[in-house]
């Protein structure tokens, strides 16, 4: 069970995620390199993604809220369960095998670079493989760490966060417009964490401390 507060602070998070997303969509729909007809079929297989997104969403808030049980009842095993979640999958991989195959070529023919410090040289496709892994692996480790200590609303605000970051970052980075909605989105995103994370409560100590200290003569 969850104060008042927490609720308000998470509607808050949503619908700041939710005005960035959908004004950062409308780009997509008014794009004059489309005719009316396929810009409303982009459209709709931004909706239909936008639903897979969230469903993934809620079931893994349900899973969370199912680890949760399994580490109160069998113990905090983070290695384990991070193990097992990404060991069963595995086999899948098989069905697409050819697909593989075929990046894996054209990886390989991607051009050569020179990885720093180490001098070693490898077909860039790779390195950027190679790094994206090692960054996943730090990013899933840490949050399976979190799940262990955290409980599961917290942890999906965390990864909802990263995703509202990666966005923003997305934004930037490929110089979409950053419009006053995308503004107010964002500030209802870091207001509604604020509130979720009573920070006021913290300060709110801290500052009476810091007004009672002698003055210095």
């Amino acid at each position: 069970r969850y104060s008042v507060s927490k609720y308000a602070s998470i509607a808050l998070v949503s619908l700041g995620i939710f005005t960035c997303t959908f004004m950062s969509a409308k780009q997509v729909a008014s794009d004059s390199s489309l005719n009316e007809d396929d810009g409303l079929q982009v459209f709709l297989w931004w909706l239909l993604g936008i639903a897979a997104l969230t469903f993934a969403l809620l079931m893994s808030a349900r899973m969370g809220i199912f680890q949760e049980m399994l580490y109160k009842q069998f113990g905090k095993h983070s290695k384990e369960a991070l193990f097992y979640n990404h060991a069963l999958p595995l086999p899948g991989f098989l069905f697409l095998a050819p697909n593989i195959y075929h990046h894996a070529v054209l990886f390989s023919q991607s051009e050569p670079f020179q990885v720093p410090v180490i001098g070693l040289t490898m077909p860039i496709m790779w390195f950027y493989l190679l790094m994206n892994v090692i960054t996943q692996y730090v990013c899933i480790r840490g949050v399976f760490i979190l799940t262990t200590e955290c409980t599961s609303l917290t942890v999906t605000l965390v990864v909802t966060l990263r995703k509202f970051v990666s966005l923003i970052f997305s934004i930037l980075y490929f110089h979409n417009p950053f419009t006053a909605w995308h503004w107010l989105g964002t500030s209802f995103v870091f207001v509604g964490t604020l509130m979720y994370t009573e920070v006021w409560n913290s300060l709110g100590p801290f500052l009476a401390g810091w007004r009672k200290r002698p003055k210095e003569e």
